[in-house]
């Protein structure tokens, strides 16, 4: 039973290790990212443990399109450079994901009074503890461009003034720093 406990007590505590583990790659792929989804706007999700397959989403005017890809082939270089992306920018952002096993990034637009705002997720597989009988568990963190409004609890508030909890994808978010937010999820999206 006592294993169960530090288990639980790990999952809760991942997230804030693994941000200050890796803040300095975190920060650069997060804003990395932005910049390049300024350009054109995408989304990565590594597909295998291994870290060798992604799958691309492109989002142009009208449709979504979806790729996967081995990270090396040059099938991927083609397609960016066929939707007018810069190939050598997310080629560099998926090296970064991959060296800090980060499976998944994209955007959410949102609205705050009536200003559009947009946020990061990032989201990771803790690998060091899988429980036998339980689903995996996903942590996303998010990035947002301001500071954000926290309770006594460091959970996310949807205002300042607000004392109600924002969900994000039907997720409470928990603090890690004035910009920076994780969950635990059984999705990764």
């Amino acid at each position: 039973m006592a294993w169960l406990f530090c288990a639980c007590a790990q999952r809760k505590t991942f997230s804030t290790n693994y941000y200050h583990e890796n803040e300095q790659a975190l920060t650069t792929i997060e804003q990395s990212y932005r910049a390049l989804n300024a350009i054109k706007p995408f989304s990565v999700e590594f597909t295998d443990r291994s870290f060798n397959y992604i799958s691309l989403e492109i989002i142009t005017d009208s449709l979504k399109y979806i790729y996967e890809f081995e990270i090396n082939e040059p099938r991927l270089q083609d397609t960016l450079r066929r939707y007018g992306m810069p190939a050598r920018g997310i080629t560099e952002l998926v090296g970064r994901m991959r060296a800090i096993r980060c499976i998944w990034i994209n955007t959410l637009h949102y609205y705050t009074n009536g200003q559009e705002q947009s946020l990061v997720f990032l989201s990771i597989r803790n690998v060091a503890i899988r429980l036998p009988f339980t689903s995996e568990k996903y942590y996303i963190l998010t990035f947002y461009a301001q500071p954000q409004y926290y309770d006594s609890e460091g959970r996310l508030l949807a205002g300042r003034t607000l004392r109600r909890l924002r969900r994000v994808n039907d997720e409470v978010f928990r603090r890690i720093n004035d910009k920076v937010c994780y969950t635990i999820s059984s999705r990764f999206r």
